[in-house]
């Protein structure tokens, strides 16, 4: 069991027993940084994603792994990688996907999110992994900047097709880092 430590930061493995944990963080994370690309205010996908069906789904998908991220004794956000997740000129046994890293509002911008980058390498480079990517909402300027800042690259771009959403969000870019 990898368990993360650094000065204040611990990022723990979720198993499915912390399903509710996992759903609360989830909805505040959320619920701080995406509800304004919604026309419905994120009910659909919070329903699609963050459902008790949705999330025991997903943390019993053996290539799916879960983290629940505490600085100090509060828990703050949760990251999600997916192990065997091709990219474009890249295996699945090469890949790792970064699917999720939400964190709430008030722990945005403290460095904790720099640590879950470094956790998500040392994991990747455990597993051998050549390249860890992710997709990131091409309106979300802070967020592929601070993807830039720990060595991300623009490698193609997406478009959600989510009826709900609206459609001057549905874009994203693709990013990725290569490992040595």
């Amino acid at each position: 069991m990898l368990i993360f430590f650094m000065p204040d930061v611990s990022i723990v493995p979720c198993t499915i027993s912390d399903l509710h944990t996992l759903q609360d963080i989830a909805l505040n994370a959320y619920g701080d940084h995406y509800l304004h690309l919604w026309n419905d205010g994120g009910a659909w996908y919070i329903e699609k994603s963050f459902s008790d069906a949705a999330l025991k789904s997903e943390l019993e998908d053996t290539d799916a792994a879960f983290f629940l991220v505490h600085d100090a004794d509060e828990l703050v956000g949760f990251l999600k990688l997916n192990n065997n997740k091709a990219l474009e000129n890249y295996s699945p046994e090469d890949a790792l996907e970064l699917e999720r890293i939400y964190l709430t509002k008030a722990d945005s911008g403290k460095g904790v999110g720099k640590q879950v980058m470094n956790f998500t390498e040392q994991f990747a480079r455990e597993r051998n992994k050549k390249v860890i990517w992710l997709k990131a909402m091409d309106s979300s300027h802070d967020a592929i900047r601070f993807y830039e800042q720990n060595g991300y690259a623009h490698c193609g771009t997406y478009r959600l097709d989510f009826e709900a959403m609206k459609p001057e969000y549905r874009g994203m870019v693709i990013m990725k880092k290569e490992l040595n």
